[in-house]
């Protein structure tokens, strides 16, 4: 602990036991030693006192064992060299202070109290003390069931009252208590609220306790009651106490002003309960771990990043129960279909660019909340218009691994179908949506992405992340310079799975994301397969389950080998049978022609047979002309997708057809006679690769393009005036 603020928490801690020792013993002096003193309509007697100590203090005679106790905790006085490596001195002059404060607030009672009964102040008097019995149940059940995720404790006051009102609005906003006390500069928090109109009260959850810094003791007191009447927890138990406290109820100080000796004796005693402190003013740090779960004292933060940074600290997830957005929500919505008459505006897709993108940053390069748009928003897109479109996502998080990126960003999808009027299909560089036209009507918004994905996040993903900023660009110059940054990532992310091969791992993963337009579909995820998709590969799967086990990533064990050739397994199929709903008997990890997977709406490419060429064709999203098998993407994809198994048909990543597993069962990456120029020459590399590896270094040569061939004669034709490898393999029919 700091030298300087081990020799204030202790100075502060003399100064205070004095000052109570002194109060108790004039109030026996005046009323003897058998006069009742209580909190009002409580059975919790003094309730840190009762929690820690389990002694019931119900007369004043009871306070004299208490001043021992405090007494015995005392560290010596101090100067200001004193310094040890250890927070034990620190944290047993806190927690005599919490006694002393929990006797001090008490005395207040004995005559007529500064405090108004009840949980709303009056025009005269704003301080309401300590909370009685009805409200505490009453309110503390919210810190239970999650609907509060946690507690402020606001000692001081901001530098002026819009500031003031500024944080207390931010954290009303999480859904989070403001317990107020204690002054600086002649005034407090709440007096500075009051001024700006803000109303303050236990029904608005900014509520006042009283203007000495002792009246911080009733925050300490509700949490400490908390414990006993929802945890269980017996009096006297004081590692339970403060267990409970540390994991379940979410509190930090948060110190407005400059820090009086008495102010750190105070936080000392909520460090005890695992409540950090985090302070605006140039205050010593103490930023080791230990008590809290992270840092215990953080210092000179700037008002407008205060509730951020102590939200950070304290480990705190907050669960947004409402999504602010002015159309329905629900996972009803997420196959709903939008025609091109229903339309309003569409975004990326085929006629346009697009792409979505998750990354990860360091926590003080996030604003959580944070929505932007760059370029138009959905109410300066003429109707029936098409535009670009890039949604990037920055996450930061304690618990945040580059890993999790992927994981995160295939959410996108699930998660803004969930708003009504809202389609979208794909991930990553293959993204398309659709707005309906009643939805902008509505007031609809881009940002409103933002919301959709902020919530969600949160709420889904709260375990490993701690904030979500949002910015959506329509600008089309920004659009490609960015993806042109996404896309590096996205390779970089596919290479990850190195020498990993199928038969070096027992497990597999599903993904059933895409079953809410797909209900039967199976998406089975190997090292050396990735999901059709391209978002999600084998490592991607494995870090999703670990996120969320109950999540649409589950594990595959293998089981028995039924075919190596056809990659099958007892487990798989019975896997894919159960979740398929009984529509897939039987699944093959590496044939177009045997029991192939089946696709949902969402892959990135299609593996088409060509019966007369004996080989296959591959059409990617990207290409809308022609292909030799009669049919456009846009056709192929309605034939393909919904969940059904086609032999001769199969969507798949890119990435796949570098895969030493792409149709291995069927004759491998040879068997590719066609692919559309683009995707050929950014094939380029893992097709040289490929094809020296399975005999036949010229292959990139002997594909033909839509400059070669549109029909499959013209293919054919072309197969043999460059000597395929087609041509002289096993026939696949």
């Amino acid at each position: 602990m700091s030298k300087i603020i081990l020799s204030g928490v202790i100075r502060g801690a003399h100064a205070i036991f004095t000052r109570v020792e002194k109060k108790v013993n004039d109030a026996i002096a005046k009323y003897g030693e058998d006069k009742e003193v209580k909190l009002p309509n409580t059975g919790y007697f003094l309730p840190v006192i009762y929690g820690i100590l389990g002694h019931k203090v119900e007369k004043l005679g009871d306070m004299l064992p208490v001043l021992e106790k405090c007494r015995s905790l005392l560290p010596p006085t101090v100067s200001e060299n004193l310094w040890v490596p250890y927070l034990g001195h620190g944290l047993d002059a806190g927690m005599q202070t919490l006694f002393c404060f929990d006797m001090e607030e008490a005395l207040k009672y004995l005559d007529t109290p500064p405090y108004v009964l009840g949980e709303d102040p009056t025009d005269d008097n704003i301080w309401l003390g300590a909370a009685d019995d009805v409200i505490m149940r009453k309110r503390g059940v919210e810190f239970v069931d999650g609907s509060a995720p946690g507690f402020a404790a606001v000692v001081g006051s901001a530098p002026d009252s819009a500031t003031a009102a500024k944080i207390a609005k931010e954290l009303q906003e999480k859904g989070i208590y403001v317990f107020m006390a204690g002054e600086h500069n002649g005034t407090t928090f709440a007096e500075q609220l009051r001024k700006e109109g803000v109303q303050v009260g236990w029904p608005t959850r900014l509520v006042p306790f009283g203007k000495d810094t002792s009246a911080a003791i009733h925050a300490v007191g509700f949490a400490t009651r908390a414990a006993m009447a929802f945890g269980g927890v017996k009096p006297g138990d004081f590692r339970g106490i403060l267990r409970y406290n540390q994991l379940r109820v979410f509190a930090f100080v948060l110190a407005l002003g400059e820090v009086t000796d008495e102010w750190y004796a105070a936080a000392a005693g909520a460090i005890n309960y695992g409540f950090p402190t985090i302070a605006d003013t140039n205050i010593p740090e103490i930023l080791v771990t230990g008590i809290c779960t992270y840092e215990h004292v953080v210092a000179n933060i700037p008002h407008d990043q205060i509730v951020a940074k102590a939200i950070e600290v304290r480990g705190l997830k907050i669960h947004i129960s409402k999504i602010d957005i002015p159309v329905s929500h629900s996972p009803a919505f997420e196959g709903e279909r939008i025609g091109r008459d229903a339309m309003h505006v569409e975004l990326a897709g085929p006629k346009s660019e697009g792409f979505e993108f998750c990354t990860m940053k360091p926590l003080d390069q996030v604003e959580d909340g944070k929505f932007a748009v760059i370029g138009p928003d959905l109410a300066d897109m003429a109707v029936g218009s098409v535009h670009p479109l890039a949604i990037w996502v920055d996450v930061a998080g304690r618990s945040m691994q580059p890993d999790f990126e992927p994981i995160l960003e295939r959410q996108i999808h699930h998660l803004l179908n969930g708003a009504e009027g809202v389609l979208h299909i794909g991930q990553r560089d293959i993204v398309w949506m659709r707005i309906a036209k009643k939805s902008v009507a509505a007031g609809f918004s881009l940002k409103h992405f933002g919301t959709i994905l902020h919530a969600k996040f949160h709420n889904e993903f709260g375990k490993i992340l701690d904030k979500v900023q949002v910015t959506i660009y329509t600008d089309p110059e920004k659009v490609k310079e960015l993806m042109a940054e996404a896309r590096t990532v996205y390779k970089e992310r596919e290479e990850r799975l190195g020498s990993m091969t199928d038969e070096s791992v027992e497990t597999f993963y599903s993904c059933t994301l895409c079953q809410s337009f797909a209900p039967d579909h199976v998406c089975v995820i190997s090292p050396e397969r990735p999901g059709l998709c391209g978002a999600y590969n084998w490592l991607d799967g494995k870090a999703a389950f670990e996120i969320t086990p109950t999540g649409p990533n589950q594990p595959i064990k293998k089981g028995e080998l039924i075919d190596q050739t056809l990659g099958q397994w007892i487990g798989v199929n019975e896997f894919v049978l159960k979740n398929s709903h009984d529509a897939i008997v039987s699944f093959s990890a590496y044939s177009l022609m045997n029991d192939p997977m089946t696709s949902c709406g969402c892959f990135e490419a299609i593996t088409v047979l060509l019966p007369m060429s004996n080989a296959v064709m591959v059409v990617d999203r990207d290409y809308a002309g022609p292909t030799p098998c009669g049919m456009p993407f846009s056709t192929l994809a309605g034939s393909v997708g919904g969940g059904a198994q086609t032999p001769g048909f199969v969507g798949i990543s890119k990435f796949y057809i570098g895969s030493k597993k792409f149709i291995s069962a069927d004759g491998g990456i040879r068997r590719i006679a066609w692919l559309p120029k683009a995707l050929k020459e950014s094939m380029k590399d893992v097709i040289d690769r490929r094809g020296a590896e399975d005999g036949c270094p010229d292959l990139y040569s002997k594909i033909a393009t839509e400059e070669d061939a549109t029909t499959e004669e013209e293919v054919l034709a072309f197969m043999e005036k460059v000597g395929h490898p087609a041509m002289t393999m096993d026939p696949m029919m």
